[in-house]
């Protein structure tokens, strides 16, 4: 707005206005921290707030194992006591015998859709339900491995594979097993392994498997795969040839 009549000046008082004022500086605040909550046994740090370490935990078959980011996380105990990753880790350890006796019977157990759903359900009934396994598996570096990795890694030592080196490995078996169309639908399979985990591999993820891979045409996927109780098959079938052991070469 312009002042056409200099009327500002019949206002203006230099002994009553005196120098202006410089606006006082606001003090800066600095971002308080969020309390997570608890959630399904597991607490969440903030990222920007925790500090990143490795850190070898010996347990006692006398191995170590090394743990991702100890400060990150905050496990639950059963009787509602907060643990360290490492306390996690050492409980899983000590009850792992339960489930199973060996690295072969793991194996077994985890090659079957059925017999790998009651683990899964014995160890949940235990204290390690998927929210902790999932935590675990990113502790000990293992987000993209299957939790197959996990419980061989805590029990055995045993080095984890990804998942996309397993569904590699397996294509190579599938090639010698199947005929060309189950070939197609399995790799379907494995690349939905490999992209989401080893729930995709659950018996009841067949049916949306198969409505996912022929546009919801089940009776297209008959026509390629043959009866339900066949595609069944397939589809169990396959899935030992994820968890051979590795075959060690000769020098």
């Amino acid at each position: 707005i312009y002042d056409f009549v200099k009327a500002h000046h019949h206002f203006s008082d230099p002994e009553w206005d005196g120098e202006p004022i410089e606006p006082e500086p606001k003090a800066e605040s600095k971002p308080v921290p969020p309390t997570p909550l608890p959630v399904d046994g597991v607490r969440e740090e903030p990222d920007e707030y925790v500090r990143k370490k490795r850190v070898k935990v010996k347990l006692a078959d006398g191995k170590a194992r090394t743990i991702q980011h100890m400060m990150v996380t905050t496990f639950w105990h059963p009787d509602g006591t907060p643990m360290s990753a490492q306390q996690f880790l050492e409980m899983l350890f000590g009850k792992l015998p339960e489930f199973f006796k060996n690295e072969a019977e793991l194996r077994a157990l985890w090659s079957s859709p059925d017999t790998r759903t009651k683990l899964l359900q014995g160890l949940a009934e235990k204290g390690f339900g998927a929210e902790q396994m999932a935590e675990m598996q990113r502790i000990i570096d293992a987000e993209n491995s299957d939790l197959f990795d996990v419980l061989a890694h805590v029990a055995y030592a045993l080095a984890p594979l990804t998942r996309e080196e397993r569904a590699v490995r397996a294509k190579l078996e599938i090639s010698t097993h199947f005929n060309r169309k189950q070939q197609a639908f399995l790799d379907f399979v494995l690349a939905q392994y490999v992209k989401v985990g080893v729930e995709e591999l659950a018996q009841d993820k067949l049916s949306p498997l198969l409505k996912l891979k022929y546009h919801n045409a089940i009776a297209d996927a008959v026509a390629d795969l043959g009866k339900p109780e066949e595609i069944g098959k397939v589809f169990a079938g396959f899935q030992k040839y994820l968890y051979q052991p590795q075959i060690q070469a000769r020098p």
